[in-house]
């Protein structure tokens, strides 16, 4: 493997607090020891060196000080952002054999990358490598620490790659993480979290303490990952939102707060909703980590499934209201809360809706005899073990075309594995009827 040091130099350099986006992931990554890694394996067109690999590396970690960003850890605090304005990133070039798969081998390389935690004081928030087979490069192989950036900060990376070759270079727009930090420590950034904290307190004061039954049994692997994939529910939920004029995300989440209900008998349904948060000013084309959780409480047994839709609505858009906030805060806050009740407020149960934004449009209504049609590819597989779970119950919307693609990883201990293939597959009948 030759390994190829890329120079780099950009805008911006200092030292600053954690923003919230980072300080929320970074409570995940240190209680599950996992850098919780973005990114991927991309086959590279025909005729793409290691050369246009190298400079996109350069152009991306030059333009974006999240990339740049590595820690500073001090005796006795919370970590401290360290952003650098020139320095060197590794990009290693994987050359494989004529028998090889290049494939296979980028998925390996990816595997080593994304099992191995960052070095977060020493390492660039960043790895990538390209693979080569008979001097032609196929492969690129591309992981950020996820205090570097989100899923959807991934996304405006890809984007901002079409701007490489533009003359001139559009300048970067969004608030960068020293920036976002400074403000959040501001007073109007006190202010703000203290509303939004003020909100879910009343929520959370109100909310059933348990999502989910005791499981009847502690089954072994007890973290595993279960795959739901409907070309059914994806047209079912886009005549549904076209008819009812909400997005699809909103459809989603009535199908998932009605099938609940019925599986589980807990009532009303309460789950967090993982909020993108650049909808704000000044964070539309933000790279580094800024969802938030969203708390929804939807009522929805026994109601007809167009009122669940309405009601999961009316929660998203309160959830994206008050996401932006400190997390400190509201792990104060549930502590305080968990005194006053005596109880400990399990937030088991989580919804993340990763399409992208054109996947979620709405279309015209499906006919019944498409949507029977349509079911006959519907597919459930456990597909891994796990290392650990972040989340008893985390359920992610897989951005993929033409269907709607279901993970949901889970604490078998905590969750039921029969109790969630049950869930989704109500999920699949209540849009499918709501769709008629």
């Amino acid at each position: 493997m030759e390994r190829i040091l890329v120079p780099f130099a950009g805008s911006g350099s200092g030292v600053g607090e954690l923003t919230w986006g980072q300080r929320d992931i970074w409570e995940g990554m240190t209680r599950l020891r996992s850098s919780l890694g973005v990114g991927g394996v991309v086959p590279l067109a025909e005729g793409t060196t290691v050369e246009d690999v190298a400079g996109m590396l350069r152009f991306l970690v030059s333009r974006h000080q999240s990339l740049r960003t590595r820690l500073r850890f001090e005796p006795g605090g919370a970590p401290r952002q360290v952003v650098s304005s020139a320095g060197e990133v590794p990009l290693e070039v994987v050359d494989v054999g004529e028998t090889d798969d290049p494939c296979r081998v980028a998925a390996a390389q990816w595997d080593r990358y994304y099992h191995r935690e960052f070095d977060y004081a020493a390492e660039w928030p960043i790895r990538m490598a390209v693979v080569r087979r008979r001097g032609a490069a196929t492969h690129l192989v591309a992981l950020c620490c996820h205090l570097a950036t989100d899923g959807f900060g991934a996304e405006v990376l890809r984007a901002d790659l079409g701007h490489r070759h533009a003359d001139p270079v559009p300048p970067v727009t969004a608030l960068q993480p020293l920036d976002q930090a400074r403000w959040q420590e501001s007073p109007a950034g006190r202010r703000h979290s203290a509303a939004s904290l003020r909100y879910w307190a009343g929520v959370l004061r109100a909310v059933p303490s348990r999502r989910f039954p005791e499981p009847p049994e502690k089954p072994e692997p007890r973290f595993r990952e279960v795959n739901f994939r409907s070309p059914a529910m994806h047209l079912a939920a886009l005549g549904v939102a076209a008819r009812t004029g909400v997005g699809s995300t909103s459809v989603l989440l009535a199908a998932l707060a009605v099938a609940l209900a019925e599986i589980t008998g807990v009532t009303p349904v309460f789950t967090q909703l993982v909020v993108n948060n650049r909808f704000r000013p000044g964070l539309a084309e933000a790279v580094s980590p800024l969802c938030g959780a969203g708390f929804c409480v939807i009522d929805a047994a026994g109601v007809p499934f167009a009122q669940a839709v309405e009601r999961a609505w009316q929660e998203k858009l309160r959830a994206c209201k008050h996401a932006y906030y400190d997390p400190d805060g509201m792990w104060d806050l549930l502590a305080r809360i968990g005194q006053e009740r005596h109880d400990t407020i399990d937030r088991a149960c989580i919804f993340n809706d990763r399409r992208a934004p054109h996947r979620q449009e709405a279309t015209s209504p499906v006919s019944p005899a498409g949507l029977a049609a349509a079911r006959a590819h519907t597919t459930l597989r456990w597909v891994r073990p796990l290392n650990a779970a972040s989340e008893p119950f985390f359920c992610y919307v897989n951005d993929v075309p033409d269907t709607i693609d279901i993970s949901v990883a889970i604490d078998a201990h905590a969750v039921a594995p029969a109790m969630v293939e049950a869930t989704l597959r109500r999920m699949e009948d209540v849009l499918c009827a709501g769709a008629r």
